[in-house]
């Protein structure tokens, strides 16, 4: 399904990651894919509160505890700084999608990274 908040469309997701040579491109593209997912689901389920939201930033964050492991086979991880930047990746979704007010920790509640 094609991203149609322009906001996202337009955004370079985990460009930082990609930036860094510590970080595989191959298995930043999958957290890239994480996140053009979440965005998806989002247009598509349309949440309408943070709860709701938080339901599905879960689901991604599982995803991406999953991708940690392929980081690390690859001779990296999710790291501090890789934390951060993928944290805000999540709080820019939100903020995309008008929920100006969702908590960064709640987003990413039930990392292991």
């Amino acid at each position: 399904m094609p991203i149609t908040n322009q906001q996202v469309a337009g955004h370079a997701f985990l460009q930082p990651m990609y930036d860094d040579p510590h970080f595989p491109d191959h298995v930043v593209d999958r957290g890239k894919a994480i996140l053009l997912q979440l965005c998806g689901l989002i247009e598509a389920k349309q949440p309408s509160d943070l709860e709701t939201l938080y339901a599905l930033t879960q689901a991604a964050t599982e995803e991406f505890n999953l991708l940690d492991r392929e980081f690390m086979a690859a001779g990296s991880g999710i790291e501090t700084v890789a934390r951060e930047w993928i944290c805000d990746e999540f709080c820019f979704v939100a903020s995309a999608y008008g929920f100006t007010g969702a908590d960064a920790e709640e987003l990413t509640a039930g990392r292991d990274w």
